[in-house]
């Protein structure tokens, strides 16, 4: 994989080419709009991350060029925070996502792998939250297809970790507005006094610093989707003004005096009990109901543990596509270790394992002592405790044995038959004497 960063600040470049190096990701870079284009017309890049504001030739009208030009790399914008709503116009142009300045590198990743792996259509092959065949998923993509086909309000609900914003970009590249921008935003992300500017925007002079009008996400979002993530961190105030919002589908940005349309289709996502929100006085009932329309719950993946294995295999296929090798198998055991763990932390966690098992693994074959959960020390059971204990401990002595594992036995005072079972179990057999 091959990504181009366009940014005029030399700090930003070489931290983000030294972090997706790290992450196995070729990078390249270039200092101007016109370097890149430059760039552009010789190479050929898997993916670009292009900064809005550049001296010469800034981010749209490199993403113009690209447009007239043919270039399909998919192009994630990186903007300050003033520039949220220039960033978000960049989508209707063509770019794929944005980032807002300062931003957690694991978020670009993140970003960087959705843009890489989206679908182009409907009907395409599923993202991974979408990827098994249980009566639970079964019924999940019937409910996005059943809801994709209207335009009423979705509330996502589920453990951290379960898809709830790959189910929301489901709903919306099922639907008739597919072209359309689909905008997520993190409401837990901005800070309370940031919050109702962006997303209703704000007149010339609503404030200090307002020095020009600011369109906000509502508007920007067109007739895609908004995502509205985190919904049960919003505060109070910003509740009755979405519940406006809902009820008469129109926005007033601040220091203005015309309502605009509204014209997307929301989608909120939350972890948290909002029934006990509401009955606590935390968030508001009527908000509640409106979000409410159509809900859809993500099981989380314990509920589901015979869609681990198939979800495991396109999961490791993925992520040793994005490194350049071969996936690997996974064996018998390997694969009922991955189904008898609860993963907390569901997909995302999943997702985590397996990348650290390539990591591990020979290259052929998953084995069970190539997967660590990595848990936290109290979610970790006295079994999982034990069973880290003993791969380590007959791992070291098979290495001051060099590699005999009759010898190792008898050091360790367990049988030769136990000792083979074990070292069969914990995929230690790397480190047997040919």
């Amino acid at each position: 994989m091959a990504v181009l960063i366009v940014d005029d600040e030399p700090n930003i470049r070489r931290s983000l080419k030294k972090y997706l190096s790290l992450e196995g990701i070729d990078a390249e870079c270039a200092e101007t709009g016109g370097d890149a284009v430059a760039r552009l017309k010789k190479e050929r890049f898997d993916a670009v991350l292009l900064d809005l504001k550049m001296p010469d030739m800034n981010g749209q009208a490199v993403l113009e060029w690209m447009g007239r030009a043919g270039v399909t790399a998919p192009v994630i914008m990186i903007s300050a925070h003033g520039q949220i709503a220039d960033a978000v116009n960049a989508l209707k142009s063509g770019a794929k996502d944005y980032l807002v300045k300062p931003f957690d590198p694991a978020d670009l990743l993140l970003k960087l792998r959705g843009v890489l792996e989206e679908k182009p259509a409907c009907g395409d092959k599923p993202q991974s939250a979408l990827v098994g065949a249980t009566f639970l998923m079964r019924r999940l993509s019937e409910q996005i297809d059943k809801v994709a086909a209207t335009d009423v309000t979705v509330l996502i609900t589920g453990e951290s970790g379960t898809g709830k914003e790959v189910a929301a970009r489901e709903i919306h590249d099922r639907s008739r507005n597919r072209e359309e921008p689909f905008t997520a935003v993190n409401i837990g992300g901005i800070h309370e006094g940031l919050m109702e500017s962006e997303l209703f925007g704000h007149e010339k002079g609503a404030f200090t610093g307002a020095v020009s009008r600011k369109a906000g996400l509502f508007e920007l979002a067109g007739k895609g989707c908004l995502f509205l993530d985190e919904i049960g961190e919003m505060p109070p105030p910003l509740q009755v003004k979405l519940l406006r919002v809902l009820q008469e589908r129109k926005i007033r940005p601040l220091g203005g005096t015309v309502d605009l349309p509204v014209r997307a289709r929301i989608v909120s996502a939350t972890n948290r009990d909002l029934e006990a929100m509401v009955r606590e006085g935390r968030f508001r009932e009527d908000l509640y109901y409106r979000i409410n329309v159509f809900r859809i719950t993500l099981p989380p993946l314990r509920e589901r543990r015979d869609d681990i294995p198939v979800l495991a295999d396109y999961l490791v296929r993925k992520l040793a596509g994005r490194v350049g090798r071969s996936a690997p198998v996974f064996t018998p055991e390997a694969a009922e270790k991955l189904r008898g763990y609860s993963y907390p932390g569901n997909i995302r966690e999943l997702e985590n394992t397996l990348e650290r098992a390539l990591i591990y693994s020979d290259g052929a074959s998953i084995k069970p002592g190539d997967i660590d959960f990595h848990r936290l020390a109290d979610e970790r059971g006295p079994e999982n405790s034990l069973e880290s204990v003993e791969r380590e401990a007959i791992r070291a002595a098979l290495t001051r044995c060099q590699g005999n594992r009759t010898k190792a036995a008898a050091e360790l005072g367990i049988s030769r038959k136990t000792i083979q079972n074990k070292i069969k179990m914990y995929g230690l057999d790397s480190f047997l004497s040919p």
